[in-house]
């Protein structure tokens, strides 16, 4: 029993200094109106000549596992409103359809995390049964968001890591 209380008090002060990490005002954190890429993406539009704007992610990230991923990603906005294969959102579909369930969100956390193999994923809580999980695996592989390594063994595509991410930061409020 005493080692039971000794645990619990543990993880209270764990979960503690967690939290006490996360808001900590030392924390480095982007400005709230420092505009440097959206003015440098603006000034190369001006210099494309391309007046009706266009969009641009961008994104450098370590991951839990160490793995260091950077990607950038412009778009001009006209093709993207007309009439032609750039302008057919349609196409967007599936892979966003993978994103929308919380499952595949937990699998596509859990991989970047450093689970890797479909074993460790079948062992968590909460994703239900096997079958299931392999059904949301084969899901995110077919959308592109996963693919195999060798049997069994799933990872995000590097080119697929930062969109990922910015997708998840776009879709929060």
């Amino acid at each position: 029993m005493e080692l039971e209380a000794r645990v619990a008090a543990l993880e209270a002060r764990l979960a503690a200094l967690e939290a006490a990490e996360r808001e900590s005002p030392d924390r480095p954190r982007l400005a709230e109106g420092d505009f440097w890429a959206l003015n440098g993406f603006k000034a190369q539009l001006a210099d494309a000549g391309a007046g009706d704007g266009g969009v641009l992610f961008t994104g450098a990230v370590r991951l839990p596992t160490g793995e260091w991923y950077e990607w950038q990603h412009g778009a001009l906005a006209a093709p993207l409103f007309a009439d032609g294969p750039d302008g057919d959102w349609s196409d967007a579909a599936e892979s966003l359809a993978a994103l929308g369930h919380p499952v595949r969100l937990r699998l596509l956390r859990e991989i970047l995390g450093g689970r890797r193999t479909a074993a460790e994923l079948t062992e968590l809580e909460g994703l239900g049964t096997t079958g299931q999980i392999y059904h949301h695996l084969r899901q995110l592989t077919g959308a592109g968001w996963l693919h195999t390594t060798s049997r069994g063994r799933y990872e995000v595509p590097g080119t697929r890591v930062v969109p990922l991410l910015v997708a998840l930061t776009a879709a929060r409020p």
